[in-house]
């Protein structure tokens, strides 16, 4: 008998191991957008930002500083952050990588990214760990002579209804952080080129 509770305390373990197994994997899978889940059922959707900050330079500068990356030449540090999968007059798709879960992965998702210069930059995912997600960089002049508003905008959805709604309210907070840093390296950038 306790050979039988000793072998079946073995087996215990090895299948809580291989669900916990499963269970990383899948989670990895989903962080990095190399297995995304797009079952189309049960969708919510969930406000990103808005978000907005004023640039101390021409709206011309800001939208060639996002721009720059995409229909560019990429700075040596914006290429391990984003790869031109293919490239229009006006739109690319991209893939962009942001080191996530403390570093030890990196999510990889791939969005179309349309220009209307001078005043708007769109995104709309493609791949990533959410099925949905579009974003928009509207820039504004501003009543001073060189001010610029960027605004930042968007909407991401998420499938399988309350499991999604868990899901994306662990998404949407990391991707608006990102967006974040992406709104003050702007900024930074921007106002660097305009004191030049």
């Amino acid at each position: 008998m306790a050979w039988r509770l000793g072998r079946t305390g073995r087996v215990a373990a090895v299948a809580g191991a291989a669900v916990g197994g499963v269970a990383a994997a899948a989670y990895a899978g989903l962080v990095t957008g190399a297995a995304p889940l797009d079952v189309g059922a049960g969708r919510r959707l969930r406000p990103l930002g808005p978000q907005s900050v004023d640039i101390r330079a021409p709206r011309e500068v800001v939208f060639d500083v996002i721009a720059q990356p995409y229909l560019g030449r990429a700075t040596r540090a914006m290429r391990k952050k984003v790869e031109v999968l293919e490239r229009g007059v006006d739109l690319v798709l991209a893939a962009h990588f942001t080191p996530v879960a403390g570093g030890r992965l990196t999510a990889r998702t791939v969005e179309t990214v349309h220009f209307t210069r001078p005043e708007r930059v769109g995104f709309r995912l493609v791949r990533g760990p959410v099925p949905y997600v579009v974003e928009s960089f509207e820039l504004s002049p501003l009543g001073e002579e060189g001010r610029t508003r960027l605004l930042y905008t968007g909407e991401l959805g998420t499938d399988l209804w309350g499991l999604g709604q868990w899901w994306g309210g662990l998404v949407a907070p990391r991707w608006e952080a990102t967006v974040a840093a992406s709104l003050t390296a702007v900024r930074e950038e921007a106002e660097r080129r305009a004191r030049r």
